[in-house]
């Protein structure tokens, strides 16, 4: 199973410091993330009560799941130490920043991981300097091949 990549999200934000936390789901979640039907698009993560949750990932429900039906964009918990989470919410709360979720993956034992990233948002000429950065990385190694 590959991971799943939040591709806006580095070019909407600069990235300051990422962290890898665990993430609280249902039985039948874990299946439909297994079989790739997830996306971080669109999705952010909150501190609420003490409590880090990720909001506006899409989870299709497994199709096998006759029990019970689970909303797709539901809030789910992330799992982290209370002093990561207090040292998070000093720095959204002191320096405007924001944390976005950039990927999903299953580590070395199988259990779904989810890396989010402090980050602040980029302004419009930001935007447009990434992407001449990137074209011209891309007409380097075009050139690069052709010799």
């Amino acid at each position: 199973m590959q991971a799943i990549h939040n591709r806006k999200a580095r070019f909407e934000f600069h990235i300051l410091e990422t962290i890898v936390a665990g993430i609280e789901l249902l039985g039948s979640e874990v299946k439909s993330v297994r079989q790739g039907k997830a996306s971080l698009n669109e999705s952010y993560a909150m501190i609420h009560h003490s409590e880090v949750w990720l909001e506006n990932m899409q989870i299709t429900p497994y199709e096998h799941n006759h029990l019970d039906t689970l909303e797709a964009k539901r809030s789910r918990k992330l799992l982290l130490n209370r002093e990561e989470i207090r040292k998070l919410e000093t720095k959204i709360n002191e320096k405007g920043l924001t944390l976005v979720p950039l990927k999903a993956f299953f580590n070395n034992r199988g259990i779904l991981k989810v890396e989010i990233a402090l980050a602040k948002g980029k302004k419009l000429y930001d935007k447009r300097e990434t992407i001449k950065s990137r074209d011209a990385e891309r007409q380097l190694q075009q050139l690069k091949k052709t010799y």
